[in-house]
């Protein structure tokens, strides 16, 4: 079992910048592979980035690409998203989510899923 808690959203001007934070309960959060997804009013939920187990190998939606950067540090069992140069349209509930299948996109492949953190980019 595991637990996981977002923090650091907020609002920001676009082109500002953001962390979002993960923080993980349990023993064995280095055996899980993590992601972010976010999810707009009216849309569904979507990928963002993702990390593998040892940190090594990291993926990321086209539209984020370049902008946005997804670290972990397994001995603090807490996953990053680092957002920079944000626009209007990165406005969404974030969430963080951990799985066994290496660098997943599809929101059916993480077991384990925080509750949100709230990110609004103004214009």
């Amino acid at each position: 079992q595991v637990q996981l808690e977002e923090s650091g959203g907020g609002l920001v001007q676009a082109g500002g910048s953001l962390r979002l934070s993960c923080a993980a309960s349990g023993r064995t959060f280095n055996s899980y592979a993590l992601g972010w997804f976010r999810q707009a009013p009216g849309k569904e939920r979507e990928f963002v980035a993702a990390i593998s187990r040892s940190g090594g190998t990291t993926s990321y939606a086209d539209s984020v690409k370049g902008r946005f950067t997804i670290s972990r540090d397994n001995a603090k069992n807490t996953v990053y998203l680092q957002m920079n140069n944000l626009k209007p349209e990165d406005t969404a509930v974030y969430f963080c989510a951990a799985g066994l299948q290496f660098i997943a996109t599809a929101t059916n492949k993480y077991i384990y899923w925080g509750q949100g953190t709230q990110v609004t980019v103004s214009s």
